[in-house]
């Protein structure tokens, strides 16, 4: 029997469908570009509803092919925050056959931390962080290993961030000055761990292991895992951020829907990894739709 999970996000759409030995059957993403707009209007654009809506009867398609009939639907930043975020659920439910859960930040962490958890079982016993860099919001959740220390949603993002700050192609220096000092200051009341590791999941990270690796076609296998030092994760920052969105998108690795974005996600990555001293930043493209399918597969 095989169980789909969608994942509605700032940025991106997202469907996986695994079969019941958790093995991924259809692994899917999808630019609905929901938060488009949304920091300044605090609404979600017409235009982002028309085609995140598409884009859920293309899955509702995907899944009938593949004998899904009912999947677990959640939303994430930007419909918390939109004040028509209806205008997007109720059509969005009677295409995909099933409630959309809009979760919060807490709950969001929650299926970072299991996916994680479970993906690097390895890490059983030492502390780490996860890092989750959505469109909207980040997630910290900070773990001895065990369990949750402590999870908290931050509302930096890199569509967020890129419409707030990056005005110019490429950004002009002033610009980016004035992006890392507003996640520098999110993360100085954030008091993070120094010195451990950073585990890095959902599309910012995953496009920056990608593009590391020079990856064409993308490979969720050899992302997650994969290592890179803080001089990594500055290099690639500055890297990005000098170049237009048109170099970008000839970069081996990058998905062209994340040009106009990418720098404003990697930023917080690079200023995470300088400010906590962090020994290495670790990839993992199993995001929070793992975490749910995870965790119904363990109820089941």
């Amino acid at each position: 029997m095989n169980t789909a999970v969608i994942d509605i996000g700032t940025n991106t759409l997202l469907l996986l469908i695994v079969d019941e030995n958790l093995r991924r059957v259809v692994d899917l993403c999808r630019f609905g570009r929901l938060g488009k707009g949304l920091d300044a209007s605090g609404r979600l654009a017409t235009e982002a509803v028309t085609k995140s809506l598409d884009i859920c009867r293309e899955y509702r398609k995907v899944m009938d092919e593949h004998g899904v009939s009912a999947p677990r639907v959640i939303g994430t930043q930007a419909l918390r925050e939109a004040a028509n975020a209806a205008e997007f659920v109720g059509p969005a439910e009677q295409i995909l056959g099933a409630p959309i859960e809009v979760i919060g930040g807490a709950r969001e962490a929650e299926l970072a931390f299991t996916s994680v958890a479970t993906a690097f079982p390895d890490l059983a016993g030492t502390a780490f962080v996860v890092v989750d860099v959505g469109g909207g919001s980040t997630e910290f959740i900070v773990t001895d290993g065990t369990k949750v220390v402590s999870a908290v949603s931050v509302p930096i993002g890199a569509v967020r961030m890129t419409e707030r700050h990056l005005k110019s192609d490429p950004p002009a220096p002033a610009e980016l000055a004035a992006l890392e000092a507003e996640i520098d200051q999110k993360l100085a009341a954030l008091n993070l761990p120094r010195g451990i590791t950073v585990i890095g999941t959902a599309g910012t990270a995953t496009t920056m292991a990608a593009v590391a690796l020079g990856l064409a076609p993308y490979d969720p296998d050899r992302v997650t895992g994969f290592r890179m030092t803080p001089a990594d994760v500055s290099e690639l920052y500055a890297k990005v951020a000098r170049a237009t969105v048109a170099e970008r998108k000839a970069m081996a690795g990058m998905e062209a829907q994340r040009a106009d974005v990418i720098a404003g996600g990697i930023a917080i990555y690079a200023r995470i990894a300088a400010t906590t001293g962090a020994p290495a930043l670790v990839t993992c493209d199993r995001g929070i739709r793992w975490g749910l399918a995870y965790e119904i597969a363990g109820k089941r």
